[in-house]
């Protein structure tokens, strides 16, 4: 006799909440589990399992595109904040803390006199009370920084380094500016920040522009015109006057700074008018070669009196009068004479007399006066 075996389905129930594992597909068909071909008492939903290379072929895929993803927004984010640098280094907003001693004055002529800055005490004292609140501006070089504008707060750290002997004036905040701008660029850019200072004089003003003028091949007044564009048309006008001063004294002003704008523009009428005592005052400024700027002034000052004349001998005039009262129909007539004037005074019209009979009359006087003598 032959056992009959139990024959029973098989069915997986997932939860609701239940998550498939990675690479499993959603219910895809009704699948009946039966023993030994038996049919089942029921087809129940079941699932469509992928071998473990398909998933990790499906996972390293996603896990690139993601990746590549990624590595996108990250090379946008880059070229945005590049642009973004360039701008900002363009406006001279990027800043650093450079070495002072990296810093060179070589490329510009500074509109500022090497002579003593009486106000720079004043600025030391500032930056040791709350710091540089105006970095400076830098172009970067091979060999360092090259200034465009911040003499006077760089030699500011530079004196405070070397008096205290803190490190913290060893760097100064700086403003990167972009490489290769033109030169007459980087001219205006110091220019116009100076411009707005009350104690830049027109001697250093002027002596800026001779100093572009030579280095660009131009005229003084050209360079004038092209520097301070942005100052008042008067204000080039003492510019370039000044400029035609220190010219014609060629270079022996050693202190331009300390001219005065009334002396100045005095010494440009006598320059315009006399240019041959240019040489005169050449000669004054090199024989004094230890002067210093009261000396110099005071000179310049001198120069501009007239050099003496010798007078012309004329002889001296007359004081005598000779005085005459005669009667007339019209009444009494005075006359009065002395050297080179005969005055008549009598009551009468003379504007009424013909311009020919008073003529003749004058004729017959001087000439009866000329027969008498």
């Amino acid at each position: 006799m032959v056992k009959k075996r139990s024959v029973f389905d098989i069915n997986f129930e997932p939860e609701d909440d239940e998550e498939f594992p990675a690479g499993n597909q959603p219910l895809l068909e009704a699948k009946s589990f039966n023993v030994q071909d038996q049919p089942s008492h029921g087809r129940e939903p079941t699932f469509a399992r992928r071998g473990p290379m398909a998933s990790a072929i499906s996972e390293t895929a996603d896990a690139t595109a993601e990746r590549a993803s990624a590595e996108a927004a990250i090379r946008a984010e880059n070229d945005a904040l590049a642009h973004e640098h360039v701008r900002l280094k363009k406006l001279g907003l990027i800043t650093d803390l450079i070495q002072t001693s990296d810093v060179l004055m070589t490329k510009l002529t500074r509109d500022r006199s090497a002579n003593a800055d009486p106000d720079l005490e004043e600025l030391k004292e500032s930056i040791k009370s709350v710091g540089l609140s105006n970095p400076i501006r830098v172009e970067q070089t091979v060999a360092g920084f090259e200034l465009i504008q911040g003499y006077r707060r760089l030699t500011a750290f530079r004196q405070l380094a070397e008096e205290t002997g803190d490190p913290r004036y060893t760097r100064i905040p700086a403003a990167m500016v972009p490489r290769g701008e033109p030169l007459v660029t980087l001219y205006r850019k110091m220019v116009d920040e100076n411009l707005i200072r009350k104690d830049l004089s027109f001697g250093e003003m002027a002596q800026l522009a001779l100093a572009y003028a030579k280095d660009e091949g131009v005229s003084s007044g050209d360079a004038v015109t092209t520097l301070y564009a942005s100052a008042l048309k008067q204000k080039r006008t003492y510019i370039r006057q000044f400029a035609r001063v220190l010219e014609a004294l060629d270079g022996t002003v050693r202190h331009p700074e300390a001219i005065p704008r009334a002396l100045g523009l005095d010494l440009y009428k006598m320059i315009e008018a006399e240019p041959d005592r240019s040489a005169s005052i050449i000669c004054a400024l090199t024989d004094l070669p230890d002067r210093d700027a009261d000396q110099e002034m005071q000179l310049l000052r001198v120069s501009l009196a007239a050099p003496k004349k010798p007078r012309r001998q004329i002889p001296p005039k007359s004081v005598s009068k000779t005085s005459l009262r005669l009667s007339r129909p019209e009444g009494e007539a005075r006359v009065t004479a002395s050297d080179g004037k005969i005055e008549l005074r009598l009551n009468r019209d003379f504007s009424a007399v013909s311009r020919s009979r008073l003529q003749e009359g004058i004729e017959a006087l001087l000439a009866s006066l000329d027969k008498d003598s």
